[in-house]
Order: C-alpha cells, then structure tokens, then sequence
C-alpha cells in the first residue's frame, strides 16, 4: 500500500510539473502559443525567461514583408548572446496570406527565417491576444501596421516600441539591442 501510495505521489508530481511553471510564470511572459504551421507550442516561461526579446508582428503580403531578411540577420548576429525574435502574423491589416502553410512557405522558404513564428492571431483591437495586450498596456501603442517592433529586455522591465519604418539593422534598434546585450 505505501509504495503504491508513493508511486502515484510521483506520478501526480511529473503530471504537475509543466503547469507549475507556466502557473509560477508572472507578467509578460506568461503565455502559450502554438507555432507556425506546426502542432507544437511554446511557453514563452520556459523559453524566454531570460532573453532580451524582440516582437514583430508580420504579414506575408506586405511591403515591409522584405524585413524578414534583416530580422534575420539582426537574430544571427545576436542570438549567441541572449536575443530572441518572435514573429506574430497577424492579418489585422488584411495582407496575410489565408493558410499557414502560406505564411510558413514565405517565412521559411522565401526568406530562411529561423527565429521562431507563431501561428496567426490577432494583435490589435478587442480580439487581440494576451501577449499583445499586455504590450499595449505597458506601452500604451498597439501597432498601427504591419512589422511594429517591441525591444524587451532581458529583466522584461523596459519595452520600447519601434514603427514599421524602423529597419531592423543599422537602426536605432539595433543599436538599442547590442547595448543592452552588452550590459547584460
């Protein structure tokens, strides 16, 4: 009887583990999405507990769709030393493409991104998700087009919001990131 009382006291702590993290997670990054075009999810806790962040909301059929190629230099040139970039396509502004598998193929195969993307889901207006609505609530913008930037640092306290005028490279951006990293 007591060793089956301990081997299902075991189980229900293995069972519990995953969403004590996720219960334990506080503020910003206590969210879950799944991935782009994919059936596998991402803990933003488990996953970026301690990166500097770098949110973009994208669209596949936008004219600020040729950023993706300097998102992606901007997360090779950094992720060694703690920066993430997480892509949110969104068609809040109606120039995403129907399907995932759409968006994925632009991302993935036009493009090379890397960094991780996120299924679609809205990031404005009363049907935005979580993660965004607590950026706009720090922040007090939402984005207003297509690759709006979001720079959080690696303590979550500070984000800055960057319009889809501002170029992923050779920006204040950039610069904003490298010194952050630097002073990590």
């Amino acid at each position: 009887m007591r060793l089956t009382l301990n081997v299902i006291t075991s189980l229900a702590c293995l069972l519990f583990i995953p969403s004590l993290s996720y219960a334990n997670c506080e503020g910003l990054l206590n969210f879950e999405s799944k991935k782009l075009h994919s059936k596998e999810t991402i803990n933003f806790c488990d996953n970026f507990k301690d990166k500097t962040l770098l949110i973009v909301n994208t669209a596949s059929q936008c004219g600020f769709t040729p950023q993706f190629k300097e998102l992606e230099t901007l997360y090779k040139k950094y992720k060694d030393q703690g920066l993430e970039i997480i892509g949110f396509p969104s068609n809040d502004f109606r120039q995403e493409h129907k399907s995932e598998a759409e968006t994925a193929s632009v991302c993935f195969k036009n493009f090379g991104v890397t960094f991780t993307m996120l299924a679609p889901s809205a990031v404005t207006g009363k049907d935005k998700n979580s993660f965004y609505k607590a950026l706009s609530d720090k922040t007090g913008k939402q984005p207003n087009w297509n690759f709006n930037k979001y720079f959080i640092s690696k303590d979550h306290k500070s984000i800055e919001h960057f319009g889809s005028n501002t170029a992923p490279l050779n920006s204040t951006l950039e610069k904003l990131i490298a010194q952050s990293l630097i002073n990590q």
